[in-house]
């Protein structure tokens, strides 16, 4: 019986100037390099993605369009996963002490995406899967783009119209391009600078709250994989599950260049009115975010950090530190939590969290 076809997303990630590199460089130091990149990159995949083949110096995967409930996780996906190389590549570049030219030249890679939503199918060949169809071509022709020399960018995020309509999403900060392929004809998309990305990320302004500054900490520990866990802690629809106050519900109200991230305004309402104002401060996709929490007079610092498990869960820990007005500051420490433990049970909060979130997620995908 033939297989059911699917739609989903297609996502290729492309070593860029590789072959150059290779040209120039010894052979088998410049495949450790690659070897070591490449499972970087599938390691930032797999927990929201199906990783399907290598494909030379690229990565191809999928994920069913169920699995991906938010449209922005799998821009933040990308983005984190470019840090993650960047960082790897630099580390690689520090430590090494070898002064052959694969060594002193690994600065030259670059990394950039391809990712599409279309329809395909899952094909057995010789006891080997893989998933075809013509949507997957075309995932496969957005390799061969203009984006390069219409913008001289090197890293970039290449998606196409189809897959930010299914996400949601519209990019106000984007490159807008039409790319044509024969047979395929017209492919709108657009397309994000990786480097500005990346250079934000390096000299952003790093807004933590550490266990010493800590007035509270709940930590758990949640089978869920990083970035689903991330859903349920920022999406406006899924927090209001898991609260103990009835009617409420959150609103965000500001997404500067139409996506969450750093100035992002959310308003918690009850009934008629806002309850608290929530600000971004900081915001690292998959690995923590801190917020900026104001109601009845009092200013709160939320931190949460996502740290990975090794059985494919996530760790939570959340710290908490606020200022109450009109209070001594030699009674903050005590009497801060005590107020928020009588408005806010956070144990019992985080504890349903747990519940509600491990009964509705389904099994993520595996490779």
């Amino acid at each position: 019986m033939p297989n059911t076809p699917q739609r989903g997303y297609l996502v290729l990630a492309d070593i860029s100037g590789f072959t150059s590199y290779l040209a120039g460089t010894e052979l088998d130091h410049a495949h450790e390099i690659l070897s070591d990149l490449l499972e970087t990159i599938i390691n930032r995949f797999k927990p929201m993605l199906t990783f399907s083949k290598l494909e030379g110096d690229a990565v191809f995967a999928y994920a069913p369009a169920a699995s991906v409930p938010r449209g922005e996780t799998l821009l933040e996906l990308l983005e984190s996963t470019y840090v993650a190389f960047r960082e790897r590549q630099t580390g690689m570049h520090r430590q090494t002490t070898c002064t052959c030219n694969a060594c002193r030249h690994i600065e030259t890679l670059d990394l950039k995406f391809m990712a599409h939503y279309g329809e395909y199918i899952q094909q057995s060949v010789a006891g080997q899967t893989e998933i075809v169809g013509s949507d997957v071509n075309l995932a496969h022709r957005l390799m061969k783009n203009h984006v390069s020399e219409a913008t001289g960018w090197h890293a970039y995020a290449l998606i196409t119209e189809r897959a930010l309509s299914q996400l949601g999403l519209t990019l106000e900060n984007a490159h807008p391009q039409v790319e044509t392929y024969e047979h395929l004809g017209e492919v709108p998309t657009r397309s994000l600078n990786l480097h500005d990305h990346y250079r934000s990320v390096v000299e952003g302004r790093k807004v933590v709250v550490t266990p010493e500054e800590a007035q509270m900490i709940f930590e758990r520990t949640f089978s869920l994989p990083p970035h689903v866990l991330w859903d349920w802690l920022n999406d406006p629809l899924k927090r209001a599950q898991y609260t103990f106050q009835p009617n409420l519900r959150f609103e965000t109200v500001l997404r500067p260049k139409g996506r969450m991230g750093v100035g992002g305004q959310t308003h918690c309402v009850h009934g008629k009115d806002v309850a608290m104002v929530e600000t971004l401060l900081d915001w690292k996709p998959f690995d923590y975010y801190t917020t900026e929490q104001a109601f009845m007079g009092m200013k709160m610092l939320w931190h949460s950090a996502l740290t990975p498990t090794p059985e494919g869960g996530t760790h939570l820990a959340v710290r908490l530190k606020g200022k109450l007005p009109y209070v001594p500051d030699f009674l903050q420490n005590t009497l801060f939590p005590l107020l928020l433990n009588a408005m806010f049970p956070m144990s019992k909060m985080i504890e349903k969290l747990g519940k509600v979130s491990e009964q509705t997620e389904p099994t993520p995908p595996t490779a």
